[in-house]
């Protein structure tokens, strides 16, 4: 009856720390930032651009990291970046929250330039026009199928964002994505060093028509879940264990790279899958 009981406290002991690893483990896959970085050479890139330090940031969908998101503005201040691209999702449509975005927004722009394109969850909220008007105030350039150019000492290069082409069906969001491109770089040097700012990672092929050198992107999470040899488990528009989750990716000439994103949406956690910062690095041949 002893051997009985200490056999079923130690089972017990057991349970409880299984179930608070658990606990721990959960926590830090959806608060635990990672940092990815890449050092990437282009032909193309004028000489007074080497260097330069891009801080990719994507899907926050109103997450909070620390009290007034300290914990996300120093990790990204520590990276001393010369510019902050935001490629959507600052918001989540079910759970929409201005505040907790702009809170972020606030603190990013005294860091560095922030460029920033529409995610679904911004043109499907209905809300938008209030949060462009803010984040265009507080300083940020809205990249609504448009451009911007940067000048260092005569030398430029060109940043242009699209709207997210939200629609449930395939076809029309891939027309869209084309519309908006052809509005978007009116206007544009077609030979000078083009970056391209756009949710949607699986419309690269679209994004290559175009000659970009270089495109940012975010929209995976991912995969939410991943596996060792697999990735992602599964995308928005993409199904189960899809190519474009994360990482950098070749089309024709044409390089992106998909940023995992901070939050969530639908799904609440993440696995194996932490919440990403990206920091890119460009160098001139």
């Amino acid at each position: 009856m002893f051997v009985n009981k200490n056999v079923a406290n130690f089972k017990s002991v057991c349970i409880i720390i299984i179930v608070l690893i658990l606990l721990v483990f959960f926590y830090l896959q959806n608060n635990w930032i990672s940092k990815t970085r890449h050092k990437i050479s282009f032909q193309k890139l004028p000489k007074n651009y080497h260097g330069l330090k891009i801080v990719h940031i994507s899907d926050l969908h109103n997450k909070s990291f620390g009290k007034e998101q300290e914990y996300l503005i120093s990790q990204i201040n520590k990276e001393n970046p010369n510019i902050i691209v935001i490629t959507g999702d600052l918001i989540d449509s079910r759970r929409y929250n201005e505040y907790i975005a702009m809170k972020f927004i606030e603190e990013a722009v005294k860091i560095a330039p922030v460029y920033y394109v529409t995610g679904n969850h911004e043109i499907r909220s209905g809300s938008f026009e209030d949060l462009e008007k803010k984040l265009v105030d507080t300083g940020v350039k809205v990249l609504r199928n448009s451009w911007e150019k940067l000048d260092i000492n005569g030398e430029s290069i060109f940043i242009v964002g699209i709207d997210d082409p939200h629609s449930l069906e395939k076809n029309k969001s891939s027309r869209l994505t084309k519309e908006y491109l052809d509005i978007a770089t009116k206007g544009l040097d077609a030979q000078g060093f083009k970056i391209l700012l756009a949710h949607r990672p699986e419309k690269i092929h679209i994004y290559a028509e175009d000659g970009f050198d270089l495109v940012f992107s975010g929209h995976a999470h991912g995969g939410q879940f991943r596996f060792p040899f697999l990735g992602g488990f599964v995308v928005p528009n993409q199904g189960f264990f899809p190519k474009y989750t994360s990482g950098k990716h070749i089309v024709d000439h044409t390089m992106i790279i998909i940023s995992r994103g901070l939050g969530n949406s639908i799904i609440p956690q993440r696995v194996f899958n932490r919440p990403e910062i990206v920091i890119t690095e460009l160098l001139a041949e």
